[in-house]
């Protein structure tokens, strides 16, 4: 079977629901032991990342090279913005997609593994089909053409973004498929140490199941999962993070009323 039809029935169960464990680790096996054929720069990222060809047996497809690994006491950004104890790690990525398996969305972050790749380490994602990053949709003026599943794929995101805090969710990183699926790709500065969440006031609605993921998620898991990815600090942050997250839910729920807040 080529990688482009393993592509295809990939994200067909997705679609359905969390993929089955024996697909999900057919993708990871293939990340971590596929042949690499070709490696090129791509155009866009500030951590410039690489496109990898890789191939095994019959099969070929494609992923994502980051080794970004930087950190910095104090980091000042051409907005004004500062930051104290800058962190940009390829570690991120993987972290992010350990823990989206965690929470039941695998659907919106590709799989993502470590890997060494001609003598450099970093993290090796699957590159998922996209027709479109958020700041060419908004570019081309195009618009959705079922807007409830739009938001409810926003709302998801923006709670993702919470427990993992990251701050360069932007317009770039944002894919989008043809049939308007959308993946969240390169959390490179997300796991930042801060408890609280960043951006509350946006966060009005959430998958029925991702509360209740949130709400069982096992510790002890998630530090296995993102072990050798996290430190002490940002681990410990990711889960209080998640507490934050419930209570804020739990408040929206008691005063909007959960038919208004879960989907």
């Amino acid at each position: 079977m080529s990688m482009s039809l393993l592509s295809l029935s990939w994200l067909v169960l997705l679609a359905q629901g969390p993929a089955p464990a024996a697909d999900v680790n057919a993708v990871r096996e293939f990340l971590l032991t596929g042949r690499v054929v070709t490696v090129k720069s791509l155009s866009k990222g500030v951590t410039r990342p690489r496109k990898v060809t890789l191939a095994s047996g019959a099969m070929t497809g494609d992923a994502v090279f980051q080794i970004i690994e930087e950190s910095k006491p104090i980091e000042r950004f051409a907005s004004g913005r500062v930051e104290v104890d800058f962190r940009d790690s390829y570690h991120f990525n993987i972290a992010a997609w350990e823990l989206s398996r965690l929470v039941g969305l695998e659907a919106m972050v590709p799989p993502c593994v470590e890997r060494a790749i001609r003598s450099e380490r970093g993290s090796l994602c699957w590159w998922v089909p996209w027709k479109w990053d958020e700041q060419m949709r908004n570019e081309q003026k195009l618009r959705p053409p079922d807007t409830v599943r739009w938001q409810q794929q926003w709302d998801t995101m923006r709670v993702f973004r919470e427990l993992v805090d990251d701050t360069d969710r932007n317009q770039t990183n944002m894919l989008i498929s043809e049939d308007w699926h959308v993946w969240m790709v390169d959390f490179s500065r997300a796991f930042r140490k801060s408890p609280t969440l960043r951006k509350p006031e946006e966060l009005r609605r959430c998958p029925e199941a991702l509360l209740a993921r949130l709400r069982t998620l096992d510790d002890a898991a998630v530090k296995t999962a993102v072990a050798g990815h996290l430190l002490p600090a940002e681990l410990a942050a990711v889960l209080k993070r998640r507490d934050a997250l419930v209570a804020h839910f739990d408040a929206q729920i008691a005063s909007r009323g959960a038919t208004n807040v879960l989907f």
